[in-house]
């Protein structure tokens, strides 16, 4: 899976004598980015091999860059291959945000990824409104169907399936029901950038603590503006700032979102998004569809799903920042 660079830096605190619990951190590489894991208990060996038959298994349903994975099969034709569980339950969300969000979240995007150079195929020399009119045929959560048998219909066999903005918080939450599967009851998650928190901080006996970071902190130096406390939630975050391309050959700058409905990649006033959800597959995909919206559209949706806290960077009429946040967010901060 495409790498996501890192937008949430997590806060760690480590006590200087900790006789018991036993604090565990692990650490590796998943999803095309790498991930840490801070939880209490005993046996890491076995909970690493756990975690990597995690990951194992989600990029061999949903990983575009495994040419025998299930969604790469399905992208190229394939019409009779029964998806797994994990699939269907990324399919199901995305069917669900698609809807909500009025198409602005749709992983048949995947076309448009790989025309703008974002996917895994070369990048077209020319994108025009003609070439938009040609690929947008094959752009639709509504073009694609998941049937009673299990197997996928796609209106048109060129229909590329992009499970990115969403695969990677569902595999962080598989992650997690393994933790808890092994009765583990407190961990932090942090994993390209985006968490998962259970329990406590056992060296604090209090929420874990996270912190969101600027839109202009550079790879090599990061900054963080807010921090907020996170129990039994997951966070992930989504922005353009280092994530674009500028074309070699036009030096026209195009960003990694994508609207669906009018294929354009340029950027909308929203600059980041930061979702505190239930699930991070929720999280996930909901900030990649505030992207797209831009905030007027960001706050009209949130308005229909309270279950969700945001907090949203973004430029004004005279491309000043600013920022926005729900009600519920800003509570966070005051904890």
């Amino acid at each position: 899976m495409k790498q996501s660079y890192l937008i949430v830096i997590v806060l760690m605190f480590f006590a200087c004598k900790q006789e018991t619990p036993t604090k565990q951190v692990l650490q590796g590489d998943a999803f095309g980015t790498t991930y840490t894991i801070q939880y209490v208990g005993d046996d890491p060996a076995t909970i690493e091999k756990g975690i990597d038959s995690v990951i194992h298994a989600i990029n061999r349903s949903m990983s575009t860059y495994m040419p025998n994975s299930d969604i790469s099969k399905i992208n190229k034709g394939t019409v009779d291959l029964v998806v797994d569980a994990d699939f269907k339950a990324v399919f199901k969300l995305s069917e669900e945000v698609y809807k909500r969000s009025g198409g602005y979240f749709d992983p048949t995007v995947g076309v448009l990824r790989n025309a703008y150079g974002f996917g895994d195929e070369k990048p077209l020399q020319k994108i025009d409104s003609t070439t938009l009119d040609s690929l947008l045929q094959y752009v639709g959560f509504n073009k694609v169907r998941l049937t009673s048998e299990g197997t996928i219909e796609k209106s048109y066999p060129e229909i590329y399936f992009d499970f990115n903005a969403v695969a990677k918080g569902y595999g962080i939450d598989r992650i997690g029901a393994f933790l808890t599967a092994q009765g583990i009851g407190d961990y932090l998650i942090e994993l390209g950038g985006e968490i998962l928190a259970k329990g406590v901080n056992p060296a604090k006996g209090q929420p874990w603590v996270v912190g969101i970071e600027t839109v202009d902190s550079k790879l090599d130096d990061r900054a963080y503006q807010i921090t907020i406390p996170l129990q039994d939630k997951a966070m992930a975050s989504s922005g353009n700032y280092r994530k674009f391309r500028v074309d070699s050959v036009s030096g026209k700058k195009y960003v990694h979102t994508i609207n669906p409905l009018t294929g354009s990649a340029e950027q909308s006033d929203v600059t980041s998004a930061t979702v505190v959800a239930e699930t991070c597959a929720e999280a996930d995909a909901y900030a990649t569809a505030f992207m797209a919206l831009g905030l007027e559209r960001s706050k009209a949706l949130l308005e229909k799903t309270p279950q969700l806290e945001v907090y949203l960077t973004y430029s004004d009429t005279l491309d000043t920042p600013q920022v926005f946040m729900t009600e519920g967010f800003r509570k966070l901060l005051n904890e």
